[in-house]
């Protein structure tokens, strides 16, 4: 039991977990757009910045983290050896794959759209300015710190990396234009919103703290009743609109629409629930775990 514990803080303090899910979502977006699949070098790629972009904020954990911090904290204090070593492995992964992309689609950029790559620089500057510097704890410019807009922020992001970011490789293995469809902006928009509720539920775990911290986050500001009312209800329905707006264009089944509405329903369900204290293990399950359920719902209502 003690060995299964050990392997299950791995996955979700180390943040492979969020690669895993980032994946599933990347071949959920292949699915509802009827495409084929990008290679799995394509998904590979996503997995290894995905995870090397949340353990960044933990590389500088002291060894010596105090008791009362969060069990992630600790865990990231006693094993900062095998996070480094991680984090050299996945950018030396990811760098070869870049140098492999570069070099077998060079000849395809010519057809990538200027937009494509303003978009895609928007994107890596809003990661930047997340952390806003190479130490996340110590910057001062982080909008990691602006607590209203850091669950769009990460909403943004996540959506570029699993909704458009697909897109551009299959357009650049196929030169076709599907990057720019209604289907991928609703989707996009879909993806945006729904995970952005996400990180609103994390910031319903940490309300106390932030509030202590004078962190101005949507929940310290309006209350938890508010936040559900006012914001995760709310942007839950615009989200499931726009998957109801992809069904209606790709003429889904009726079938497909209901898997694809569980995580929503799902959604709903966990935030009445944030008001009981769990354990950050707990959360990490439950909350991300999300987002997996909302990706095996979309593949398996295009494959059922």
């Amino acid at each position: 039991m003690r060995y299964w514990l050990h392997v299950i803080r791995f996955i979700f303090f180390g943040n492979y977990f969020y690669g895993i899910c980032a994946v599933a979502l990347s071949i959920e977006t292949a699915y509802q757009q009827a495409i084929s699949f990008n290679s799995v070098l394509c998904y590979l790629f996503i997995f290894c910045i995905t995870v090397l972009y949340y353990t960044h904020a933990y590389l500088h954990t002291s060894y010596n983290a105090p008791p009362h911090h969060h069990t992630r904290d600790i865990w990231y204090a006693k094993n900062q050896k095998l996070v480094f070593g991680s984090q050299i492995l996945l950018t030396l992964i990811s760098l070869f794959l870049v140098l492999i992309f570069i070099t077998g689609w060079q000849p395809h950029f010519k057809y990538v759209p200027l937009q494509t790559w303003l978009f895609l620089l928007l994107a890596l500057a809003a990661l930047g300015m997340y952390y806003g510097g190479w130490n996340p704890g110590k910057s001062v410019i982080s909008l990691r710190h602006t607590g209203w807009l850091k669950p769009l922020i990460i909403g943004f992001a996540w959506a570029c990396c699993v909704s458009f970011l697909p897109m551009v490789f299959y357009d650049l293995n196929d030169k076709s234009n599907k990057t720019y469809s209604w289907i991928t902006l609703f989707l996009f928009i879909k993806n945006w919103l729904y995970i952005s509720v996400l990180c609103v539920l994390f910031d319903i775990k940490d309300y106390a703290t932030d509030a202590n911290q004078a962190l101005k986050t949507y929940v310290v500001t309006h209350g938890l009743r508010k936040t559900i009312f006012n914001f995760v209800i709310p942007v839950t329905v615009i989200a499931h609109c726009c998957l109801l707006l992809t069904a209606y264009s790709k003429g889904f089944h009726a079938s497909r629409i209901v898997f694809n509405t569980i995580p929503f329903i799902l959604l709903i369900i966990v935030a009445w629930s944030m008001h009981r204290r769990k354990s950050i293990l707990y959360y990490l399950a439950v909350i991300d775990g999300l987002m997996l359920i909302k990706a095996l719902c979309g593949i398996a209502g295009s494959i059922f």
